[in-house]
């Protein structure tokens, strides 16, 4: 079973940066693209980024330029770098782990970043 654990929220004020881990508990890690998403404040949730199994990551355009991920498949572990973080980033970030081979998705519980001065 697929286990999502996030870390390194918390509350940054406006210009500062973050960043979060998410580390994941399982089996072939390595064949999992991996996601960043986030919900705000009455907000649904969206995609930040995401990254396949073999590094190569993708951003929605609204996400390019502040945001980057990035995977290590030794430590089971994947990122994100947020700078430049502005109030409306505030959110719940979650990571996701996608399985390919089942069209399987996974989810963490969440880790709360808040941008306020």
């Amino acid at each position: 079973q697929v286990q999502l654990v996030e870390s390194g929220g918390g509350l940054v004020q406006p210009g500062g940066s973050l960043r979060l881990s998410c580390a994941f508990s399982g089996t072939f890690f390595s064949i999992f693209a991996m996601g960043w998403y986030r919900q705000g404040p009455g907000k649904e949730r969206e995609l930040v980024a995401q990254i396949t199994g073999d590094g190569n990551p993708n951003y929605p355009d609204s996400m390019k330029g502040r945001f980057s991920i990035s995977r290590e498949n030794a430590k089971n572990t994947v990122y994100l770098q947020m700078n430049s973080l502005k109030p409306e980033d505030t959110a719940v970030y979650y990571c996701n782990a996608w399985h390919p081979p089942t069209r399987s998705a996974y989810w963490g519980q969440g880790t709360q970043v808040t941008v306020s001065s």
